[in-house]
């Protein structure tokens, strides 16, 4: 090697995460990792470049126990040369904004960090580049298998701000760290139900769940729930003041009228795959959905906008440019179809959302076809008291009034025990001209 030829700079993206790193750990130069063998931009299947993995003391007098930490490189941009993401510049997110983390409890018999966490990075990091949709801060994932493929009772995922990992800038832009948290159904279904913010503040609370890094125990047996039972009444008392924040996911859904199917008759779905995610905060759906990997489900929340979900008005720009010449028509009688995992939140749609004047929309998956769920007081809505079923192209909006709102929840509250359910079930009411069926997934 010629000692005169300097080696190349390090990208800028890469170099900002780099720093970072070497400030949390500057005992820890070279950190174990785990790498894509063939580069995404090589047409590789990994987005992630690499995964490195840091051991990390804890400090045992705040409850934080030592653990192993996992930070991702590759859903930002770390080259700046729109190798994998658009040039942004300085002034905007780098990449998607945003790199992964995830804390792990380490075990004395721990030698070396397990690498498990890579490959489930990697499956969020998949889905993330095949939908366009980010993760952010309060966020839910429903993966249904144990996150280690074990037998743990942690199947699913929050996410939160990493608490040692500040955002970075750099020339290719801004990158936050968003840390995976894995959590247990019931934990899951109070996050659907009330706001992940709030369950992740309850995590906190104990050692055992968590601690204030919300480190994961993949050895946890006890949700919050059992660990203490008065957070059952917090998450009740806050859904009764609060309603959920849940403005929507995307999941296997059809409608028909009188005229034939709109949607999905019989929606293909994978029987290792079922994908719930984000809608924007105006309701109005964009998602390109894709599989994410097998033996999963996922679903994603999104907070309420300032409108506090009360407002219609202002759809995806994407959306709107497809279906502004689209003209509007009220239908007379529909039928709504949604698998399992997308019907179960319709008690939710019901309680946490109409019950105070916030609407809900449901996306599907595979195509632009979505069901939005309204009622009184939702400024921009083509729905109401005199036209209950209107449709914008394959767009329906679904009024839903006061008085049938107590009717239609009750009827539907063997939701509450999906588990419990023979399939298909079929609900109707044919004063409202309205039939609902839950499929099974596959």
């Amino acid at each position: 090697m010629n000692p005169s030829v300097s080696a190349p700079p390090t990208p800028a993206g890469l170099e900002a995460i780099h720093s970072s790193c070497r400030k949390l750990y500057a005992d820890q130069p070279n950190p174990l990792q785990v790498t894509a063998l063939l580069k995404y931009w090589l047409q590789g299947p990994d987005p992630l470049d690499y995964i490195s993995m840091y051991a990390n003391p804890g400090d045992v007098s705040q409850g934080i126990p030592a653990h192993w930490h996992y930070i991702s490189f590759g859903l930002s941009d770390l080259h700046g040369d729109g190798r994998v993401h658009d040039i942004s510049g300085p002034d905007g997110p780098s990449g998607f904004g945003f790199e992964l983390t995830f804390r792990l409890k380490r075990e004395e018999s721990d030698t070396s960090p397990p690498t498990w966490p890579a490959e489930l990075m990697q499956g969020l990091a998949r889905y993330v580049f095949q939908t366009f949709n980010i993760l952010c801060p309060g966020d839910h994932a429903s993966w249904h298998v144990p996150l280690d493929n074990g037998e743990s009772r942690l199947q699913h995922m929050l996410m939160t701000d990493d608490p040692q990992m500040p955002p970075v800038v750099s020339q290719c832009g801004r990158t936050q760290f968003v840390q995976i948290v894995g959590i247990c159904l019931e934990e899951l279904r109070a996050a659907q139900q009330w706001n992940g913010p709030g369950i992740l503040d309850l995590l906190k609370k104990h050692t055992v769940s968590g601690g204030p890094w919300l480190v994961t125990d993949m050895r946890r047996g006890e949700s919050i729930f059992e660990l203490d039972p008065s957070f059952q009444q917090a998450v009740d008392d806050g859904l009764q003041q609060d309603g959920s924040d849940l403005t929507g996911v995307s999941g296997f859904c059809s409608w028909e009228d009188v005229d034939g199917v709109i949607g999905m008759e019989n929606p293909t779905v994978d029987p290792q795959f079922t994908l719930l995610t984000q809608v924007t905060p105006s309701g109005l759906p964009a998602i390109p959905e894709a599989s994410l990997r097998r033996g999963s489900r996922f679903s994603q929340d999104i907070h309420d906008s300032t409108s506090n979900g009360t407002d219609l008005s202002t759809p995806d720009t994407n959306y709107e440019a497809t279906t502004e010449l689209i003209r509007t028509r009220t239908l007379d009688y529909v039928h709504l179809k949604f698998t399992i995992e997308a019907g179960a939140l319709l008690p939710l749609v019901f309680k946490g959302r109409l019950r105070h004047g916030r609407h809900f929309t449901f996306k599907s998956p595979a195509d632009d076809l979505a069901i939005t769920f309204v009622c009184d007081g939702i400024a921009g809505s083509f729905a109401d008291q005199s036209h209950p079923y209107a449709a914008h192209g394959p767009w329906l909006q679904v009024f839903i009034s006061e008085d049938f709102m107590s009717v239609i929840t009750e009827d539907m509250s063997d939701l509450n025990n999906p588990e419990e359910l023979k399939l298909p079930r079929e609900y109707s009411w044919k004063g409202q001209k309205l039939r609902i069926t839950i499929i099974p997934e596959e």
